[in-house]
């Protein structure tokens, strides 16, 4: 696979919303209960890759059912999802204090594998939300558990 990845951290969520400023309109999209999605690309990410991660996170056993154990998918709560892009994600902290994002995919790469991520949930019956990729947005979380998951291709190192 080379240098070919996907990171998400998901997030389960009682309710989630991304909002940013679109000239002089300001956007805001909202979800309720499901999983609040960060998504970032390596530079030779492709769309299988992203489609294989939308999959597997759909049918993540993460939701409790009437005993609270984790046994329900987020397709079994018909939950609801928000994507939103992270280049953040591949943020090189190996050297000095300011994080390097030379590892992330180049944004022309990087925007369709998040929209073909989205579209992925969709035609797996998951209503989804996104944000504006490359907008400056603001994120609002409602963390149920609380619940967070970190899914990569990749071994993710997080060496300091």
């Amino acid at each position: 696979m080379g240098n070919s990845h996907v990171r998400l951290v998901a997030q389960r969520v009682r309710g989630a919303a991304v909002s940013w400023e679109e000239g002089e309109r300001r956007e805001r999209r909202t979800i309720g209960r499901g999983l609040a999605v960060l998504l970032g690309a390596g530079p030779e990410s492709d769309q299988a890759q992203a489609a294989r991660l939308a999959t597997k996170l759909a049918a993540l056993r993460i939701f409790p059912d009437a005993d609270g154990r984790f046994n329900l998918s987020l397709t079994d709560i018909q939950g609801e999802a928000l994507v939103v892009s992270q280049f953040t994600l591949y943020a090189d902290t190996s050297r000095g204090r300011r994080p390097g994002f030379t590892t992330a995919a180049d944004p022309t790469q990087a925007a369709p594998l998040v929209t073909h991520f989205a579209d992925t949930l969709r035609a797996q019956g998951v209503p989804t939300q996104t944000g504006s990729f490359g907008a400056h947005m603001l994120v609002e979380i409602e963390n149920d558990g609380p619940v967070t998951i970190v899914l990569s291709t990749d071994d993710w190192p997080t060496r300091v």
